[in-house]
């Protein structure tokens, strides 16, 4: 695990650092194997309120590893012993599931990106719900340059952010787009040039959120992203019910009418 991920956790947030800063964090079997495992973990931590995703040393994330690219034209499978048929992730097979697990965490993600995040790197911080990006930062959906297209995700994770051509255009053209692009595009949240300080910020805020409105709140925005009207607004009340006159819910309204920090709950 500490070859290819560092995990940290400080009053709730957790900080996953991709650590494979001397291939720029590309993503070969190992690192796959480390992130999934670590994200399964934190998924099933109730003490975990949000999450940071970064890269150790000059980039984010450069994408597939070059070695299994190469490997895969002299007819290696793109990772081995995976039949990346098979949906052995609920809807996601295991490729697709290193960046839909983060969209499934029960508590918000937020990408820290600099240097670069190209092809499977860039599909990694589109699984956050938030991306904070260095203002030199290079991005690109580069699948199509080595005769591939996105499958990590990519095409329905964008589709929600970005219009249409826009996504179109990057997909087949495979061209490097800025920092500054990506926040026009809607593929950035935000601009920062410190994007992990910013990043924990906004992780401490939320920590300091009810866990249980910051939850219910993600299941509710996942939802509205593939759901109807109907169940989207049925799923608001259920919500909001089962909020209504809990400990969290009696402890917010307390602690703003006595301006002190909360003591949340953790059930």
């Amino acid at each position: 695990m500490e070859d290819r991920v560092r995990l940290t956790i400080d009053n709730g947030v957790a900080h996953l650092r991709l650590n494979r800063p001397d291939k720029m964090n590309a993503l070969d079997p190992a690192m796959f194997a480390a992130i999934i495992e670590t994200g399964t973990q934190l998924g099933a931590r109730n003490d975990i309120r949000a999450v940071v995703l970064s890269g150790e040393g000059r980039a984010f994330c450069a994408g597939l590893d070059l070695d299994r690219l190469v490997a895969t034209a002299n007819g290696e499978a793109l990772i081995p012993s995976i039949d990346l048929m098979r949906r052995t992730h609920g809807i996601a097979n295991y490729a697709q599931h290193l960046v839909w697990l983060w969209r499934e965490l029960p508590v918000p993600v937020i990408a820290a990106v600099h240097g670069i995040a190209f092809g499977g790197g860039f599909q990694l911080a589109l699984g956050a719900d938030l991306r904070y990006l260095a203002p030199a930062t290079k991005l690109a959906i580069i699948e199509t340059k080595w005769g591939l297209v996105p499958d990590m995700c990519g095409t329905q994770l964008m589709r929600h952010l970005a219009r249409d051509d826009v996504v179109r255009e990057l997909t087949y053209t495979g061209r490097v787009f800025s920092a500054e692009q990506a926040l026009a595009y809607g593929l950035a949240t935000q601009l920062a040039e410190d994007p992990v300080g910013a990043a924990l910020a906004t992780a401490h805020e939320i920590a300091g959120r009810s866990p249980d409105a910051i939850r219910a709140a993600k299941r509710l925005l996942n939802l509205s992203a593939a759901s109807d009207v109907a169940t989207g607004l049925a799923a608001e009340t259920a919500e909001q019910a089962a909020l209504l006159g809990s400990a969290n819910h009696l402890e917010a309204v307390a602690s703003n009418l006595d301006n002190r920090t909360p003591r949340w709950s953790m059930t």
